[in-house]
């Protein structure tokens, strides 16, 4: 998400970062630019007219004309509103009320409701120890209901049965009751949806409201659907009092108006993030950090918590002993690794919160395919254990054997053989205290200022 507008914000900002003196000109230039991307980014017109606006007032006054570095203060004050345009940093769900909270979740057909009704259940199962029980009221579409019990059985959650012979109100009611009777912390309530807005979704929705009282009505909404999505946001907003929204699919190719404009519209903060099928794919919104990856500046904190959260500590742990030992690097642990990045998002994952993604070019970024290293993985799974342990014996005969296994090339298998040789040449040096002599000869090869995004 954000791909078109980072790259045209990013390109701004690097010209007025280096800006030593500011004009009512060249502002009103870098302003036009800016409204230019905001609008192919699919921004509701109104919304650019109110960020051009502010950004306008406070970029002609004392904060930026009279600062020493003014290019930096008009970036600045760029990214402060965009950020105040996104609704600040999101919160995780009231669960302060008398159990069982119940949250509500809104949305048209399609826009993840059922995928993220998990995803919260996960979320509040993991992190908040809570006792979860979920509950489907889309009656119109039957699947939908066996892919939320499939789902809660996944992350641990209990599930409220329920068919497409039901009535909405009636399925939610019984949910309520059992919730009670279980002692259950948090009821998730999955609504029907439609193509479209119609008065019958929105009397529909009315009512589940109106029977539960939510502690949480969260809007559900795809940020790849564009205006669609501002629209759907503005009659759910109109029907229901929203306390937040859910963007989901972001790691799609989307423009990212949706995710400026559906707050200003609803004046419900952004909460969640959705990212991928996988129920852990949720993550808190904090509207600074989205703000420094459209701008290139990375997303570093982000990439810290992703890091404490899903990576393998005593995997870590134990390679760098084994690596202090002077043992060798093998390919179980070559394939661990890769394992550990893939937990992080990927390569390309990875390298979209760090400084400076944005000047990647795209010859580049097309060798960072997941795909790729989920063949290197492929090929280590084809090997017996004494393969892994010591490759050298990987010869003629076995290579073609392993490559027929995992369904790749010899050369592919070459090419695996050859990096992991590598890798584990680095690996020695880094076990024999030699990153402080790999470093000190680096200096003098490194351009000035570092590498790019360091």
């Amino acid at each position: 998400m954000f791909k078109q507008l980072s790259e045209r914000l990013s390109s701004i900002v690097q010209r007025l970062t280096g800006a030593g003196r500011l004009t009512e000109d060249n502002i009103s230039d870098a302003l036009r630019e800016v409204r230019m991307a905001l609008l192919e980014a699919d921004v509701a017109l109104p919304v650019v007219r109110e960020f051009i606006a502010r950004v306008r007032e406070r970029a002609v006054g004392r904060e930026v004309t009279g600062s020493l570095t003014p290019g930096q203060a008009l970036v600045g004050v760029v990214r402060d509103e965009l950020a105040a345009v996104m609704g600040g940093d999101g919160a995780d769900l009231d669960l302060n009320r008398p159990r069982p909270v119940v949250v509500l979740l809104a949305g048209l057909q399609g826009s993840g409701k059922t995928t993220t009704t998990a995803k919260l259940a996960r979320r509040l199962i993991d992190r908040e120890h809570k006792k979860v029980l979920a509950v489907s009221c889309d009656v119109y579409r039957p699947a939908a209901i066996d892919q939320l019990q499939r789902l809660c059985e996944q992350v641990g959650a209990g599930f409220h049965p329920s068919s497409g012979s039901d009535k909405p109100a009636r399925i939610a009611k019984s949910a309520l009751d059992e919730a009670r009777r279980g002692f259950y912390d948090v009821l998730l309530v999955d609504s029907a949806g439609r193509l479209h807005v119609d008065q019958e979704l929105m009397a529909e929705i009315r009512a589940l409201h109106g029977l539960l009282e939510p502690a949480e009505t969260l809007f559900v909404v795809d940020a790849m659907a564009g205006q669609d999505a501002v629209n759907a946001a503005r009659a759910f907003n109109e029907a229901l009092p929203l306390t937040g929204v859910v963007l989901t699919k972001t790691d799609g190719d989307a423009r990212g108006g949706a995710a400026l404009s559906v707050r200003h519209v609803t004046g419900a903060p952004i909460r969640f993030l959705g990212t991928g099928e996988k129920t852990d794919g949720l993550e808190l919104f904090h509207a600074d950090r989205v703000v420094s990856r459209i701008l290139g500046m990375g997303d570093v904190l982000s990439l810290v918590e992703d890091v404490h959260r899903k990576v393998d500590r005593q995997a870590t742990e134990k390679l760098a002993r084994k690596m202090k030992k002077g043992k060798g690097f093998d390919l179980s642990d070559l394939r661990e690794q890769m394992a550990q990045m893939q937990k992080l998002g990927g390569l390309g994952g990875l390298v979209d919160k760090l400084p400076g993604a944005g000047k990647i070019p795209e010859a580049a970024r097309g060798q960072m395919d997941d795909s790729r290293v989920r063949r290197m993985m492929a090929i280590i799974d084809s090997m017996t254990p004494q393969e892994r342990r010591f490759p050298a014996v990987i010869k003629g005969s076995r290579k073609r054997r392993i490559a027929m296994g995992s369904g790749t090339q010899v050369q592919e298998v070459n090419r695996l053989l050859k990096q992991h040789q590598q890798m584990s040449k680095m690996m020695k040096k880094f076990g024999k205290g030699g990153m402080s002599r790999m470093l000190k000869g680096m200096q003098g090869r490194m351009p000035p200022g570092g590498f790019p995004g360091m």
